[in-house]
């Protein structure tokens, strides 16, 4: 099987085989205390990853404040917020984690995708779900339990929309005998579409259909297994290898060698020990780590400028290494 596909800027930087690279999650700020963020000096932090060197920065689809899932992500509209982005960042791949495609008209999805990676010139990474805040369905008039199919049917949509006058045709989302088309198109063949656990579909589905996978941070061997089966199946049908990645809350401390401490999705931990926490990740076939800084305890830009002269060396470039240095 060969190495991954080459699709667009952001993805082919993101993701190398048998290497992990390392993205932050925005906000980039603590907001332990508080489901909302302030999105106070966000733009500077954005700019500040993108300068340090860190591979991705990813978003989330949080349409509304649901007090009881706790978190109300980066509170901005997921493609207008990456539009403003790409015109004010250069070398970072722009990632959505992740799209909740039930509650989106397919064809503005890929035509908001499509010009969210026009604009940066080819630097965005797509994850799509089925979506799991139930109080959003029924506030948009749409079926909870059928966004498994829903899903499917606008992936479908989404992947046709990038061919030229594409005949279009789904149950729940019209039709199109292919007189008209959708622009703008990618930048490339396709936009890099990764699912985003299981999305209501089989494993093997998400294998033969998705350019990646993102899952859940689960114990190392536990991991180790989930992402075995997934290279199993996607050797059994595909010509290209498929990345796999996760998230990582960590709440860095100021002592390099602070022994990690659990914590909501992640780690209290110095940044030797991070370094040998990842290390493992990569060992076990994760090719890229967005880390969550919701928790931190430390100055944020000191923390992200801690990481980028610590960390990022072991895992990205020797350009990475002059960029920091």
């Amino acid at each position: 099987m060969k190495d991954f596909e080459s699709i667009n800027q952001g993805y082919n930087s993101v993701f190398k085989p048998n290497q992990l690279s390392i993205g932050i999650v925005v906000p980039i700020e603590s907001y332990a205390s508080n489901p909302i963020p302030t999105m106070k000096h966000h733009l500077a932090r954005v700019q500040l990853i993108d300068r340090l060197g860190f591979k991705a920065l990813w978003l989330r689809d949080v349409p509304f404040n649901v007090p009881t899932f706790g978190d109300a992500g980066q509170t901005f509209d997921p493609f207008t917020y990456l539009g403003y982005l790409a015109g004010l960042t250069t070398d970072i791949a722009l990632g959505v984690s992740s799209i909740a495609l039930p509650l989106h008209y397919p064809v503005h999805v890929a035509k908001s995708a499509a010009t969210v990676d026009r604009l940066s010139e080819g630097r965005l990474i797509l994850g799509v779900a089925s979506g799991d805040r139930y109080e959003e369905y029924p506030a948009m008039g749409i079926d909870y339990e059928n966004r498994g199919e829903l899903f499917r049917e606008a992936f479908a949509y989404i992947r046709k929309a990038q061919e030229k006058f594409p005949i279009l045709e789904s149950k729940h989302y019209g039709n199109s005998p292919g007189h008209i088309d959708v622009l703008p198109k990618a930048t490339a063949h396709k936009i890099p579409l990764l699912i985003t656990g299981s999305s209501r579909q089989t494993l093997d589905w998400n294998a033969q259909n998705a350019d990646g996978w993102m899952s859940y941070p689960r114990d190392l061997y536990q991991q180790q297994n989930t992402i075995t089966q997934w290279r199993d199946l996607v050797a059994k049908t595909q010509t290209y290898n498929k990345p796999f990645m996760q998230p990582l809350y960590v709440d860095i401390q100021k002592d390099d060698d602070f022994k990690p401490q659990p914590i909501h999705l992640g780690l209290r931990i110095g940044v030797n020990y991070l370094i040998d926490y990842l290390h493992h990740l990569e060992d076990i076939g994760v090719n890229h780590v967005a880390l969550n800084l919701r928790f931190n305890s430390m100055d944020m830009d000191r923390t992200l400028e801690h990481l980028a002269k610590k960390v990022l060396p072991h895992f990205h470039s020797n350009l990475i290494k002059q960029k920091v240095s």
